[in-house]
């Protein structure tokens, strides 16, 4: 098998009403090749930004990809090939407007933002099969959840809620079951985004506001479902920050601010503590509306994130130290204005 074929791929969803997966081959350098385009079988809400982040996630063996399809109240599970390719495994009910949906050795839940609710269910061969008792409730009807993610132990559960300025954690039972909610007020409004690196910092970006220099992202520490705020609100001068990752070594965190074409870097400190580092490392074009979801892959390597208003996806090659360099682009107007979620291996 080739090394292009071998080095990993990048994923997508296109929520248009007849959703598709938009799979491409990642080569050894970080450059895509589009492999071909895969029905879901659920149907996309057809707007041109999908609230959420992790709409598309590989699980952690990479063998499965998982798909929200927000206009159809479902999720769609596809076996990975070798090469990247995808095999429509099953397609489950899970709730009312699913907008993302999170994985920890075959336990799946997902967040149905237009119930405020999050559902459970177990990963087989055959797809997805429900959890008894693996429904709850989010802190009100109107929290509006951006996003739901494990811990890196996969003892716990946490959502963000935007409409709540909220974030919420569940601890997770021996059979997969959620506890009972805890809840903490976020250091900053609109909490949205958010990734955990495996000592266990929380970095969640900040989306309120478009206006120039409203950008920011808060860091807090979580052992179980305790969330301790670390540090509040620090700024990048940006525009309208909504998705984050952090780095495979947990010292860095990368967020986009989809008003200006942005790619932020913040340094995590051991502490848990958040300083803002380069907020243009990377770029698409200055000032450009645009950049949305973004993705790491799995060794860290590269960085790529969907720009929804030019129709493609932009790559980045990480170095030691955080640094960016482009790589891996496709061509504009390969992706519709939909376009969202990214998932890369």
């Amino acid at each position: 098998m080739s090394e292009a074929s071998t080095a990993g791929a990048v994923y997508v969803q296109t929520n248009e009403q007849e959703n598709r997966v938009v799979a491409f081959r990642r080569d050894a350098g970080g450059a895509l090749e589009m492999i071909g385009t895969y029905p879901t079988g659920g149907a996309g809400d057809g707007k041109p930004h999908l609230t959420s982040q992790g709409s598309v996630v590989l699980t952690g063996d990479s063998r499965h990809l998982i798909v929200t399809n927000a206009a159809s109240d479902d999720v769609t599970v596809f076996a990975v090939g070798a090469g990247g390719e995808l095999e429509t495994v099953g397609r489950t009910p899970s709730g009312p407007a699913p907008k993302s949906v999170a994985e920890h050795g075959g336990l799946v839940y997902v967040l149905n933002t237009g119930a405020g609710t999050v559902t459970g269910f177990r990963l087989g061969e055959g797809g997805l099969k429900p959890i008894a008792g693996g429904e709850r409730s989010l802190s009100a009807s109107d929290a509006d959840g951006a996003q739901i993610g494990f811990t890196p132990d996969g003892s716990a559960v946490v959502v963000t809620e935007r409409g709540a300025n909220s974030i919420v954690t569940y601890p997770v039972g021996d059979d997969g079951t959620l506890g009972a909610l805890h809840l903490v007020a976020s250091s900053g409004p609109t909490p949205y985004g958010f990734a955990i690196t495996t000592d266990g910092t929380l970095v969640v970006t900040e989306a309120f506001g478009a206006q120039k220099g409203a950008a920011a992202a808060s860091s807090y520490m979580v052992d179980g479902t305790a969330v301790t705020a670390v540090t509040a609100s620090v700024g990048n001068g940006r525009s309208e920050i909504c998705w984050a990752v952090v780095t495979t070594d947990g010292r860095h965190a990368f967020t986009t601010n989809f008003a200006d074409g942005a790619v932020s870097r913040y340094g995590i400190g051991e502490d848990g503590s958040l300083t803002l580092e380069d907020a243009t490392a990377g770029l698409t074009v200055d000032g450009r509306v645009g950049l949305r979801d973004l993705g790491l892959t799995g060794d860290g390597r590269f960085l790529y994130a969907v720009d929804a208003d030019s129709g493609s996806v932009y790559g980045w090659a990480v170095d030691g130290e955080g640094s960016l360099t482009p790589a891996g682009s496709t061509a504009e107007g390969a992706l519709p204005a939909t376009v969202a979620g990214l998932a890369a291996g």
